[in-house]
């Protein structure tokens, strides 16, 4: 098995800022922009506050009638659904190439992280970051590939057999040689647990300790506190994009990693690190912080 950290959601380049940490614990990635998404943000959620969100938080820049980039889409009630629907990502380009090189497929679990910020809404119902408040990558999804759907030419024979993928943004490209959609599974199943009892597919509903991937007191976000065995000095293969040694430093029973800053995907072996599945399986858990 191999899991990928893979960046996705808004972030200093694509929107602009972060995404929201309410209140409550909650949070919510933020879709980047697309021109050419057949779904805006107004539409995402039964609400609208996605369109409000991206609205207030951006400062204006992201309007909530603009097109949105739906990717990864891991949440039945962002839009209506065809019947069989299940979670997918999207990718293509250099982060689809290097996904392919690695060897990634199914069996193999993509965790989604993103920058996250605090967030209160005013008195006049606007929302707004918090003044010294938390600005963190952390984990909002996961996605076990069920199958991977090349789209090389863009044509509705590629994916007929999963008709719901239609409103799918990597759908919509038209012919580009590197596309494909990874589907979710049914369930989690990993290795040493076996069916562990949680959707192949689904959101991080509570930022936890554990779903947070910078240092607690670091001013850098990019500064990430993870479990001992990503050691890559254990004598088993890197974290990609992560070979230099100098990136990584022991920290009690864990390890530091000063991260790259930018990339999509970041791919893990699990092969010599019997710890991964439980760590995974504890990341899906939807239970409270």
């Amino acid at each position: 098995m191999k899991v990928v950290l893979s960046r996705k959601g808004f972030d200093s380049g694509a929107g602009g800022c972060a995404s929201p940490l309410f209140e409550d614990g909650s949070m919510a990635s933020l879709p980047i922009p697309d021109r050419r998404s057949g779904v805006t943000y107004s539409s995402i959620g039964p609400d609208g506050l996605v369109g409000r969100l991206v609205h207030d938080l951006s400062g204006g820049r992201v309007r909530d009638r603009h097109p949105a980039h739906l990717d990864p889409d891991l949440d039945a009630g962002s839009l209506p659904r065809l019947p069989g629907w299940r979670g997918s990502l999207g990718q293509t380009g250099s982060a689809r190439s290097h996904l392919e090189s690695q060897g990634v497929g199914a069996g193999d679990v993509f965790l989604f992280f993103g920058w996250f910020r605090d967030v209160f809404e005013d008195s006049a119902g606007h929302w707004n970051f918090l003044p010294r408040g938390r600005s963190v990558h952390a984990f909002f999804g996961w996605l076990q590939v069920g199958e991977v759907i090349p789209m090389p030419t863009g044509a509705v024979a590629e994916w007929a057999h999963a008709p719901w993928l239609s409103g799918h943004p990597h759908v919509r490209r038209g012919p580009e040689p590197g596309n494909a959609v990874y589907v979710a599974s049914e369930s989690l199943v990993l290795p040493g647990l076996g069916n562990t009892g949680l959707a192949g597919y689904g959101t991080v509903k509570r930022v936890r300790p554990k779903t947070v991937l910078t240092r607690p007191g670091s001013k850098s976000r990019s500064l990430w506190s993870l479990p001992g065995w990503f050691d890559p000095a254990a004598g088993v293969l890197p974290l990609s994009y992560h070979g230099a040694p100098e990136r990584w430093s022991r920290d009690g029973d864990g390890i530091l990693l000063s991260s790259v800053g930018r990339g999509q995907e970041f791919v893990l072996d699990c092969v010599g690190r019997p710890e991964a599945a439980a760590w995974i399986a504890s990341i899906a858990s939807s239970g409270p912080p």
